[in-house]
């Protein structure tokens, strides 16, 4: 591969951080939201591969399938189940809910799935913002009402929202997503307020990771400006950043695994902003 391209995301079992935590067993359950891919993906299977029963939903139910293929390619320690779900319907989360409480206690929730879209406020169209809030927002709210009287009854959860640099700042043309990330960071703070320190909650901020959306992305733009696909990444996407690498999947994966562990009891209604220097520091 040349130096002026950009390798896609691996996901090696020798890249998943394992932590030593007592409810990290096969008797807990952990629901991951956007299991198909990317970020999603990778959580699930880190999760699983420490020890906990995971539960993938996305509905992408080939990208599902994918993902237990990857769990079983790579000989995780715990199971993956792959539950196909819709996050703008209310009895499809119950459902996946429903069936995930068969499988053991719920413990652990991670929402992740999300989606993007680029447009001035002027020409935002409201019917994709009604979307991204049911996905990004009111679905996260939804599904930890939800789990959250589950992880009461098992002795405590933990609560885990994917959230991002543009939950701390924002660019233009993003408004959707800037609004969906800095209000993903209230519903954090909300759960933490009400979790009585029996029910944690954090998120996490990062810049730019190799998900599959931001690759394509990679090389649409590389080709409409004519340059090369390193000089994105470095340059454009991380112009402002110190460390000039994105990041992989599977390193997120391993930070939701240590929100969720012991090691991280105090975070509470906190944000672990993993972002290169990019929001706090300047040229």
């Amino acid at each position: 591969m040349s130096e002026d391209t950009v390798a896609p995301a691996e996901l090696e079992r020798s890249d998943i951080e394992r932590f030593s935590d007592e409810r990290f067993t096969g008797d807990n359950v952990a629901i991951v939201t956007g299991g198909a891919s990317g970020i999603g993906r990778a959580t699930a299977i880190v999760l699983a591969e420490n020890g906990v029963t995971t539960v993938a939903t996305d509905v992408d139910e080939d990208g599902l399938e994918g993902t237990v293929e990857k769990g079983e390619e790579l000989g995780v320690e715990g199971e993956i189940h792959a539950l196909p779900g819709d996050l703008t319907d209310d009895a499809e989360m119950a459902a996946v809910v429903e069936e995930a409480a068969e499988l053991g206690d719920i413990r652990f929730l991670a929402n992740i799935a999300g989606i993007q879209h680029i447009d001035a406020i002027e020409d935002f169209p409201m019917d994709t913002y009604d979307v991204m809030h049911q996905v990004m927002l009111r679905g996260p709210l939804y599904l930890s009402k939800l789990c959250l009287p589950h992880m009461e009854e098992a002795g405590g959860g933990v609560i885990g929202n994917m959230a991002s640099v543009h939950g701390h700042y924002v660019t233009r043309d993003k408004v959707a997503y800037n609004m969906m990330k800095f209000g993903i960071r209230g519903l954090t703070r909300s759960i933490a307020a009400e979790g009585e320190g029996q029910n944690r909650s954090f998120s996490i901020s990062t810049g730019y990771v190799k998900t599959p959306l931001v690759m394509n992305q990679i090389e649409d733009t590389a080709e409409s400006r004519g340059i090369t696909e390193r000089e994105v990444v470095e340059d454009v996407m991380l112009g402002q950043a110190r460390t000039k690498e994105m990041m992989e999947p599977v390193e997120v994966g391993n930070l939701f695994a240590f929100g969720f562990s012991q090691n991280a009891r105090h975070l509470n209604g906190n944000d672990l902003l993993w972002d290169g220097g990019y929001t706090h520091t300047y040229e």
